[in-house]
């Protein structure tokens, strides 16, 4: 589901919470709202981010989550990386819930690292509580991240678990330094509110869908990365 289509078909009183988040529209109208916001190239989008936005709404109390599709990841080669539609398109498919909406704004605001994107939204949405939700196997990585201890003192962090990362992301760089400030579970939903930094390990059912598998299927069937996508 994206912004633009709740924001269309929502009445009066829930489309202006809907507004896109571009900044600096809508400030006031998510003011005091708890947004998960959940960060990728979406190359492409399936069931596993599904299913940490349902973990991370439900063990956080989060108002919504917002699936920020990344342009392109500096992290990850251009090679292999689908057209930034087809990726979108992909993420419309795999949304499928009311609180969960795909935004393009970093194609608005012109940001290429998650330090400046999360600035940005902070700093025109102050009254909003972001929490940065990412998979445990990113946390690995993190600390490669362009300015990575600079975003874990502008937002609270929500690592979910995943299948094969939990040793390594628990013993990560940033897990081992953040360590005195990781979130009890008994205190998972008061995340948002934390003084930071600030982090939790969610742990869940473990979802096994992999974008890397979903390509590798689909250049063994002679699909094009142009899409459309296996929902999977």
């Amino acid at each position: 589901m994206t912004l633009a289509s709740v924001h269309a078909a929502a009445p009066a009183q829930v489309r202006a919470l809907t507004t896109p988040p571009v900044p600096p529209a809508g400030a006031d109208l998510w003011a005091g709202q708890r947004v998960g916001l959940l960060g990728g190239s979406f190359n492409p989008a399936h069931d596993g981010h599904h299913h940490i936005s349902k973990v991370a709404l439900r063990r956080l109390g989060l108002d919504w989550v917002w699936w920020l599709v990344s342009p392109q990841n500096p992290l990850k080669p251009k090679d292999g990386m689908a057209p930034f539609a087809a990726r979108f398109a992909s993420a419309e498919a795999a949304a499928r819930h009311p609180r969960v909406l795909v935004s393009d704004l970093e194609t608005h605001i012109a940001t290429r690292f998650t330090a400046d994107t999360i600035a940005e939204l902070s700093g025109h949405y102050p009254r909003t509580r972001f929490v940065w939700l990412m998979g445990a196997d990113n946390l690995v990585q993190f600390t490669r991240w362009q300015h990575w201890d600079r975003i874990a003192h502008t937002v609270p962090i929500a690592v979910i678990d995943r299948p094969g990362y939990s040793r390594a992301a628990l013993t990560a760089k940033m897990a081992c330094i953040f360590a005195h400030r990781r979130c009890p579970e008994r205190q998972w939903q008061t995340l948002a509110t934390r003084s930071l930094p600030a982090w939790a390990f969610i742990t869940c059912p473990r979802h096994p869908a992999s974008a890397t598998r979903i390509r590798e299927t689909m250049s063994d069937q002679g699909m094009g990365l142009d899409g459309p996508y296996p929902v999977a």
